[in-house]
């Protein structure tokens, strides 16, 4: 079977779902699902496989938002926004892009103390170097070198998370059993909310209607529209479901390998069970995938958060400036002795509480004809969102509830 020319074509059109799938994959998600299969065994699967849907469906209409008006999120709140409210908004979203770059510089800078004894805060500066220069290749060469970059990157995660379950495949039973939908107390609630917040993921939310834009500018004409937004739904399915694999696949090798072990609810810890269990080129494997996630998510995460400023400030910031400045909080907090995974794990659960901030205008914008004409939101893809939405919030009142009921 031949590839046609259009086909061809088709294929060079994908790449700004795989930078956001970036923020799926990243050094949180590693936190949250590790901790998740080690407490709690396959009993949170269920968890992943419905926020990786939700995820593909507020992707695609991310970046269907930024193909239709040729904005992106951020700029059309920007444009609706009161001085106080935009101003108010700006600053939730950008506590929730620094709780994402504190997780993403932590996870690489412990990625960098397992492969090579590094003293963490030394690993979080070289994390931090590092995505500078991968963000000045991107503002010198454009986004198409910096997509393929992230799309390799994105590979040796998905083999470094990936590879032990080649080893000691997980339980087809257990892997079923953790379809069904339930928790087993406090603590699972608060994992299921950290995945969740690692999952759907905020700036991604915001970024993915501006790569979109960015990348293919807006469709001019109905025809023209409709075959972008064809391309972006495979672009989407694909790039989301290999991130969907890669953070089934963590909490899998945890509630295979490292079940009730001692210490393994952190990623060191975690890092010795996998070496003992599966041996140590698993956990360099393992390392080198961490490594990776830290990377790239955290060159992303640096985009997104000059999307929101220019968005809503209105007001641009050399991107290398930025990335300087968000590295700072990772740093004290290495400094200050902070235990690691715990940061990554709250930080996710931070996350969680922002994804309603940016689910509900995206819902609302492309729900909106005067914003997006004929490819406004169908009966059903409202639906959809809507329920999406009310699972997020629903999940966090949860986490409230039991989390005072915990502490009483």
């Amino acid at each position: 079977m031949t590839i046609t020319g259009p086909r061809i074509r088709g294929l060079l059109l994908l790449g700004p779902a795989f930078v956001a799938a970036i923020a799926y994959v990243d050094p949180g998600n590693v936190a949250a699902n590790l901790s998740a299969g080690a407490q709690y065994g396959y009993l949170l699967v269920w968890v992943l496989v419905a926020a990786n849907v939700m995820a593909a469906i507020i992707q695609y209409h991310s970046a269907k938002l930024g193909l239709v008006t040729g904005a992106s999120l951020p700029e059309l709140l920007g444009q609706r926004l009161g001085d106080r409210s935009r101003i108010a908004f700006w600053v939730q979203a950008e506590l929730i892009a620094a709780a994402t770059d504190l997780a993403e510089v932590v996870g690489g800078a412990i990625a960098l103390y397992l492969l090579f004894g590094l003293p963490l805060v030394l690993g979080g500066v070289i994390i931090g170097v590092v995505s500078m220069v991968l963000l000045g290749a991107q503002s010198r060469f454009g986004q198409r070198p910096f997509e393929f970059v992230i799309i390799g990157l994105l590979a040796i995660i998905a083999i470094g998370f990936l590879a032990g379950l080649a080893v000691r495949p997980p339980s087809a039973a257990g892997v079923l059993g953790g379809l069904l939908p339930r928790f087993s107390g406090t603590g699972s609630v608060l994992l299921a909310a950290s995945i969740l917040g690692a999952t759907v993921m905020p700036h991604a939310i915001y970024v993915h209607s501006a790569l979109a834009r960015d990348r293919h500018g807006r469709g001019e004409g109905e025809a023209a529209t409709s075959r972008l937004l064809r391309v972006t739904r495979w672009d989407v399915g694909i790039a989301l479901t290999l991130a969907g694999l890669v953070n089934i696949g963590m909490l899998l090798l945890a509630a295979t390998n490292l079940r009730g072990g001692k210490g393994v609810d952190t990623i060191e810890g975690a890092h010795a069970a996998i070496e003992a269990s599966l041996g140590p080129v698993i956990a360099i494997v393992f390392s080198i995938g961490l490594l990776a996630s830290g990377l790239a998510s955290t060159s992303v995460g640096s985009y997104a958060g000059a999307t929101i400023m220019s968005g809503l400030l209105r007001r641009r910031i050399p991107l290398i400036l930025r990335r300087t400045l968000t590295l700072v909080p990772a740093l004290l907090l290495l400094g200050f002795g902070a235990d690691p995974t715990a940061v990554l794990v709250i930080s996710q659960v931070v996350l969680s509480f922002g994804i309603p901030f940016a689910l509900v205008p995206l819902l609302r914008l492309t729900n909106n004809r005067e914003v997006m004409g004929e490819f406004a939101n169908t009966a059903t893809a409202r639906v959809v969102l809507v329920v999406s939405v009310v699972l997020v919030i629903g999940l966090n009142a949860s986490l409230l509830v039991l989390g005072v009921i915990g502490a009483a």
